[in-house]
């Protein structure tokens, strides 16, 4: 384990210090993915994580690209374009990274009475507006 990559840095850019194996998707290309031993998934999750709070390994999470549930130690990480990407386990097949997880303290549902199109008001401006 390289001690300089556990420090308090978001080491996004720097690369894992884990032996690596390709991750194949359908189309026939290919990613390297570390394999993470299971006692360090939990301060890999916690430097490569982006949200706070962080979530537990035991904690049930859903890729909602794949619209199925795993368990967040299951999690998987890549390397790609430079940077180390936090995957869900569905990644090949559903590109899911861990800004499409989603929790059940994240899950609202709605009744469709509830909202009509009425409710979505938005008014024509000029793009000059736009603060960004």
């Amino acid at each position: 384990m390289n001690s300089e990559f556990f420090s308090n840095e978001h080491p996004i850019e720097e690369k894992l210090p884990y032996a690596t194996r390709l991750m194949f998707f359908p189309n026939g290309t290919s990613v390297e993915e570390f394999i993470i031993p299971d006692e360090d998934k939990e301060i890999v999750l916690e430097q490569l994580y982006p949200f706070s709070p962080i979530p537990k390994l035991t904690d049930e999470v859903e890729d909602m690209h794949a619209g199925k549930k795993f368990i967040v130690k299951d999690f998987r990480v890549t390397w790609e374009h430079g940077i180390n990407y936090l995957v869900s386990p569905y990644y090949p097949e559903s590109g899911g990274t861990v800004i499409d997880w989603i929790d059940e303290n994240n899950w609202v549902e709605f009744e469709e009475d509830e909202f009509d199109d009425d409710d979505l008001e938005f008014t024509e401006g000029n793009d000059d507006d736009i603060p960004f």
